[in-house]
């Protein structure tokens, strides 16, 4: 079976049906892959950018992205590496308001038992996270 790495143009046309020509075929490529046709790849990179447009360019909200994009890592025809975590990043996200690989992170950290090593102090919300001891 065919797989399709799924550039972030094609998830914003998908979510936003903006474009005249773009947008129908956006569509039908998921909806194809919902079909069975074959499995469209979505990267943690392809989210954060999506998470970026979505927010800088159309002005979401942070809870509506975060269910759009829980939506489309859900759907049938879609394969991501970490899904679970994606989810969870994506929760964390719709309820902080730290950017979108902190809570990717956080996520990871918390699935996987690994530290965060980071200065940044906003870690410590997530009760579920272990940080590096920096000594700073």
């Amino acid at each position: 079976m065919t797989n399709y790495l799924l550039d972030t143009n094609v998830l914003i046309r998908f979510l936003r049906g903006d474009h005249e020509r773009h947008s129908p075929v956006a569509r039908q490529l998921f909806l194809d892959a919902s079909d069975g046709d074959y499995f469209l790849i979505l990267t943690e990179v392809a989210v954060a950018e999506a998470v970026w447009v979505l927010q800088s360019v159309y002005k979401t909200n942070r809870r509506q992205i975060a269910e759009e994009l829980q939506n489309i890592v859900k759907s049938p025809g879609i394969r991501c590496v970490n899904r679970d975590e994606l989810l969870d990043a994506l929760d964390r996200f719709a309820s902080t308001g730290f950017d979108f690989l902190d809570c990717y992170l956080a996520a990871l950290a918390a699935a996987s038992g690994d530290h965060v090593a980071t200065f940044d102090n906003d870690f410590v919300r997530f009760d579920d996270v272990l940080r590096w001891d920096h000594g700073v």
